[in-house]
């Protein structure tokens, strides 16, 4: 998969309801040469045929290849060749000579192509048999070959069975004929070429056509990262997508109201390519809490790409009392005098980052028998000085058998707490500062019982 990167980015974690936020979708490809490196073998017909302009413009052709193989490999048209793929060349005639073995110098190259000269007959076979050995048994490399001639074979042996045996041993060959002079066997040409033929034969009427002809096949070989591209994004039912940007690489339109297209004919022809798309979306829904964005989310491409986009949730903040921390009351009664009562009080949703705080509070001169009943009141203070209830505490202290009164520590008081719902905590980091303050009650419980100590 030459696909290497997808992503999809909110601009916040958190909005009020009814609150916007911007989406960034990006998919990141490169030409499939990057992650899979290829020896090509160009095989270039300098028969007799071939003297003149259409010598001329097969060079040219042939060095305008060289080229995008060049940029293609490594992202960079730098004079070398990268990430482990290699180009030689073969010419022929009456006989075929190994004229560049498999090299990574685009300089090596060009100067071999331009030392091409014409002259003799067209040995075919004998120049797949030179093409062939010229591949690294011990290289795991894809193998390709790209034949071009002009002319019908007229010397050397049957130059199917070479070629056959080639395809058969994993090898792909590119065929491109032109009509010189002697004319081409087109049937000859289709049983040489992989197959379909659309995409591994072509014919040039005339040689100026050449230079196109190796630079789409040239980028056929080094395959775009994807191409014909289809994104879509359905978000959640409570969000709308209220605008969108023109994306960097592609087409886009909103189909629904919670719902957008994105197209791309090809991405990651010549080097790693990022095509980036940003909408706003806003809050419409009832949900509230947290929320995950997309309802669904596709991609498809001619490579049969299964990219995997993560799905990012969103807090969405509802709560109509602005100043209350405390969440709404559960109301209930029960009936009945039994000695234990059952309520099915809520279910509920963890919609927020909630901290919980732990207090220990020491009562001064305890006496000995005697319980206390404790209550803590917990409150936080905004910037203005105004409380916001948190919460309330009780609980029953034990009795201690101490012959005389004492200080008696109760540990471990803990408050659940929120995230604070006013406008000021909304817009303030989720670890900022925090203030609160606690009160503390404490009472005897047990009375009549003197245990002549000073103080309660």
């Amino acid at each position: 998969m030459a696909v290497t990167s997808v992503n999809k980015q909110l601009s916040t974690t958190r909005i009020e309801c009814g609150g916007s936020f911007n989406v960034k979708l990006s998919v990141t490809a490169e030409p499939d040469i990057v992650q899979n490196p290829t020896d090509i073998v160009l095989i270039l017909d300098r028969s007799n045929s071939m003297e003149g302009r259409a010598l001329a413009d097969l060079k040219k052709g042939a060095k305008a290849f060289v080229d995008i193989i060049d940029q293609s490999s490594d992202g960079n048209q730098n004079g070398k060749i990268g990430n482990g793929s290699r180009i030689g060349v073969v010419s022929f005639s009456t006989n075929a000579t190994q004229d560049r073995r498999l090299t990574t110098s685009v300089t090596s190259l060009k100067n071999t192509i331009d030392g091409l000269t014409a002259g003799g007959s067209t040995n075919h076979a004998d120049a797949f048999t030179k093409a062939w050995n010229l591949f690294d048994s011990n290289s795991n490399n894809a193998r390709v070959m790209v034949m071009f001639t002009d002319g019908k074979t007229t010397a050397g042996g049957n130059p199917n069975a070479v070629a056959t045996a080639a395809k058969n041993q994993g090898v792909s060959i590119y065929v491109i004929g032109l009509n010189g002079t002697g004319g081409i066997d087109r049937q000859a040409l289709r049983s040489w070429a992989s197959d379909p033929d659309s995409r591994y034969l072509a014919i040039a009427p005339d040689s100026g056509d050449l230079e196109d002809l190796f630079e789409d096949l040239a980028r056929d070989i080094a395959s775009p990262g994807a191409t014909s591209v289809l994104l879509n994004d359905v978000l959640d039912p409570c969000f709308e997508i209220t605008a969108m940007q023109d994306p960097t690489v592609g087409g886009a339109e909103i189909t629904s109201d919670n719902s957008l297209r994105w197209e791309i004919d090809a991405l990651g022809e010549e080097s790693s390519q990022t095509a980036v798309l940003e909408f706003t979306a806003k809050h419409v829904g009832s949900c509230t809490g947290r929320v995950e964005v997309d309802q669904s989310l596709t991609y498809e491409d001619d490579q049969g790409s299964q990219p995997s986009f993560p799905s990012p949730y969103i807090y969405v903040d509802c709560d109509e009392d602005e100043n209350d921390c405390c969440p709404e009351p559960v109301c209930f009664s029960i009936t009945g005098c039994g000695g234990t009562a059952e309520v099915d009080a809520c279910t509920m949703l963890l919609d927020s980052p909630g901290h919980i705080l732990q207090l220990d509070v020491t009562l001064r001169n305890v006496c000995p028998g005697k319980r206390v009943a404790l209550a803590v009141i917990l409150s936080e203070v905004d910037s203005c000085g105004k409380e916001h209830d948190c919460g309330m505490r009780t609980l029953v202290v034990p009795a201690h058998n101490n012959s005389a009164c004492r200080d008696v520590t109760v540990p471990c008081l803990q408050f659940v707490l929120p995230r604070m719902q006013n406008a000021e905590a909304r817009n303030r980091p989720a670890c900022a500062r925090r203030s609160f303050r606690a009160r503390f009650l404490a009472n005897y419980l047990d009375h009549g019982f003197h245990c002549g100590c000073s103080g309660k």
